[in-house]
Formats: C-alpha cells, structure tokens, sequence
C-alpha cells in the first residue's frame, strides 16, 4: 500500500523512517507539509540512512480541497495524519472525498477553544462504515500504546478493573531554560486546561496542576513528582472498557512549571487574540513562534522516558496490582532517527498503526479507537520496532487514593 504522512515535525520524520523500514507493507511513501523543505531534508536524511527514497509535496492541511488534489495525484491507500490536532476534520473529509483509509495521533482541536474530545471524529464513524473505510484514531504513545496496554490487562491480567493509572515521565533534560518536547501551543493549551479523571460514571473536576503526588519510576529514573490532568485517552477508554476509575500523570520541573506560571500570569499563554500594531495575533501563537522548534532538541536531550499504565483490580477473586511499561532513551532515539524520544515514542506507534491496517491486523469500516482491536499483533510490533514493553506485579499501589479522590470530586 502507498502511504501518505502529512506533518514533517519530529513524529512526522520518526514515523516517515519506521514506514520506510516497512518494505513489506509500504510500497511508497510521500511526506507532505505545508513547508515542503523540512519534507526534504527528511527525505534526504532518510534515502542516506536506509537507501530508500520518500516522495515529498506541499500542501495546506487546513484545505480540504488541497488534500484531495494531493490524494488523488499520489493514489495512497492510507493518509497518516501528523499535523496539528486543528486540521483532522478537514483530512477526514479528503479521505472520505477520495477514498482512502485514515490514521491520526492526537484528536481534534477547535483553533478557538482548547476543548479536545473524540465526539467531533467519532460523528464520522456511520460516513467511514458507509463507504467502506477505516479510519484509526490516537495511533500515539498516549493516547495509542496506552490504550493497547490497557486493552492487553483487561483481556489478559485482570476479571475485573477498578482504576487505571497513565502515568507518563519525561526525565529528559535539553539544558534550556524553557522549551516544550512538542508542539508548543498545543501542549501549552492541554497543560493548562483543569484536570479531570474518570470517577464510575462521570467527569470529576480539579484546578490545573493541583493535584500532584510522587512516583517512583523504574530503570534508574528514580522519584518524580507526577501531576493529574485531562488526556483524551481517558475518554475512549471509560466508554470501551469497563472500569471505575481513570486517571492521567504527568512530570513537569519546577523550573517548567515556574516559567509556566510567569507566562499565565502576564497572559502569554492566551489564545484570545489581541491588537499589536495594528495586527491581530493570539499571545500564545506568538509565544510559540519564540520558543525553541521542538525539533531542534534532538541533539541537546538527554536522559529517559518512561510511559506506562498502572492498573488495579481484580484477578480470580485476590486484589490485583500490575504495572506495564516502556523506557526510552533520548540519546538512543535521536542516534536512530534524528529525532527525541518524545517524537520517537509517538511516531513509532504511528507507522506501527499503520502496518496493522495495511497488513489486514486491524481493518474495520467505521471509526475507531486503539482499544477496540486485539493487543497481540501491536505489542509484537512494538517489542521489534525499538519501543520494548515491560510488565510487572507490584504489591501496594503507590499512589493514595483517598487524598486524590477527595479533591474535587462532584
């Protein structure tokens, strides 16, 4: 199958280099952004390492109408959706417009309000199952191999699940005094929206970053101070699986969140546009084109990643702890793919969503979220493909239930 990868960031150049490996699955292979240049240096890095050559093109993802043309001209069987969260309707429609198969990373995002939720994507499931098509969402780490990971531990590890835990470390350290591992608005937007979880059967509620406890990571990463938000995984995954409780961490510095905290406060991270000479421009679309291209840490990161799920409950009848997960090395990535290990943990599970599709793993008419295939033939993929995952038993759970609950709570 041809494959089309729109975004040519840094899960776009890790994903375009894992599809290029695929020479069983992938015939061709085209990368295509709205700056046709960073296409081809990718490109270009690409035929150097593996000898293998990736067609490159220009398009405006924002245009449904240019992603068709692009569609048609090139005839892929699949588009992997790597651009912003913003643009995911507008492909959805070239797809559907040209028919062809769909995968994204992330769920869409109106430009004007920081709400990211699956409704808007899951609307298209009658219009895909009607024509014939499939369409894969939140192929990342998290959402992506989270969610695989929790389909594997209520199939395979647990008869009943009473809360997960997604619990993600960046122990990685760039050296700059403030700099996002991706795309700076967008996670700017996620990390200062309130946290929220998943308590039996509905949303409860915190101020952003309010909530926060310490978690031991494994393979040397140590102490970490976590922190509770909102992810959209959490809610494909309260509506798949049957469990009572789902929560989302995150490890942020204090020299992150100091920074963070200086630029909410003099209304930097803002969306609301405001009048500049005579311009309109929204603060936190300046304050992206200022920070570092995420891109450019690559050479600079160092240290680890550590993504996992944390899962409690039951199995033949005992109290059941399990914890799976996968380190990653900043170093070991950008040495593989020039890329970091933030780009590397999402585009991995990209290209690997992808093959399950082209191979015929995964390939269902509609709309549909990680969690509803089967795990086996993903984390085969995974363990081969350089994002190796570890499951263990643990005996008490390590985060207290009680103080977290209990704030918030509605």
């Amino acid at each position: 199958m041809k494959v089309l990868i729109v975004g040519a960031g840094g899960v776009g150049r890790v994903a375009a280099y894992k599809c290029a490996e695929m020479v069983d699955s992938v015939d061709e292979l085209m990368l295509a952004s709205r700056t046709q240049s960073k296409c081809d240096d990718i490109a270009g890095d690409i035929e150097k390492r593996l000898g293998r050559k990736v067609q490159t093109a220009k398009v405006d993802a924002d245009q449904t109408s240019e992603m068709a043309a692009l569609i048609r001209d090139f005839q892929p069987g699949l588009v992997v959706n790597l651009a912003l969260p913003y643009q995911d309707l507008t492909i959805m429609d070239a797809c559907l417009e040209t028919g062809v198969h769909y995968l994204d990373t992330a769920n869409y995002e109106p430009r004007d309000n920081p709400k990211f939720e699956y409704h808007w994507q899951w609307a298209y499931h009658e219009r895909f199952e009607k024509a014939g098509l499939m369409a894969l969402l939140g192929s990342g780490f998290d959402p992506g191999v989270t969610n695989v990971f929790c389909a594997h531990a209520a199939a395979n590890h647990f008869d009943e699940i009473d809360t997960i835990d997604i619990i993600d470390c960046n122990a990685g350290d760039h050296g700059l005094p403030f700099a996002t591992n991706f795309n700076p608005e967008i996670n700017i937007r996620e990390i200062t929206q309130p946290g929220r979880w998943w308590n039996r059967d509905h949303w409860a509620e915190v101020e952003a970053m309010s909530v926060h406890q310490s978690f031991d990571f494994p393979e040397g990463i140590g102490p970490k101070e976590i922190y509770l938000l909102y992810h959209e995984e959490m809610e494909s995954l309260s509506k798949h699986l049957d469990v009572n409780k789902i929560r989302f961490w995150m490890t942020f510095s204090e020299k992150y969140l100091t920074h963070l905290r200086v630029l909410e406060n003099v209304g930097m991270t803002s969306i609301e546009p405001v009048q500049f000479r005579g311009e309109s421009i929204a603060p936190l679309e300046f304050l992206k084109a200022v920070l570092p291209e995420p891109s450019s840490l690559g050479p600079l990161t160092k240290g680890k990643t550590c993504i996992g799920c944390l899962v409690k409950g039951k199995k033949d009848g005992k109290d059941k702890t399990y914890y799976i997960y996968n380190v990653c090395d900043h170093q070991e990535a950008y040495k593989e793919t020039g890329a970091q290990a933030i780009s590397y943990t999402t585009g991995v599970p990209a290209a690997i969503g992808a093959k399950m599709m082209i191979d015929g793993h995964w390939m269902r008419p509609g709309v549909w979220n990680m969690e509803q295939f089967e795990s086996a033939p993903f984390l085969k993929e995974l363990n081969e493909r350089g994002l190796p995952w570890i499951e263990t038993e643990l005996g008490d759970f390590p985060i207290p239930e009680s103080e977290t609950i209990a704030v918030g709570a509605s």
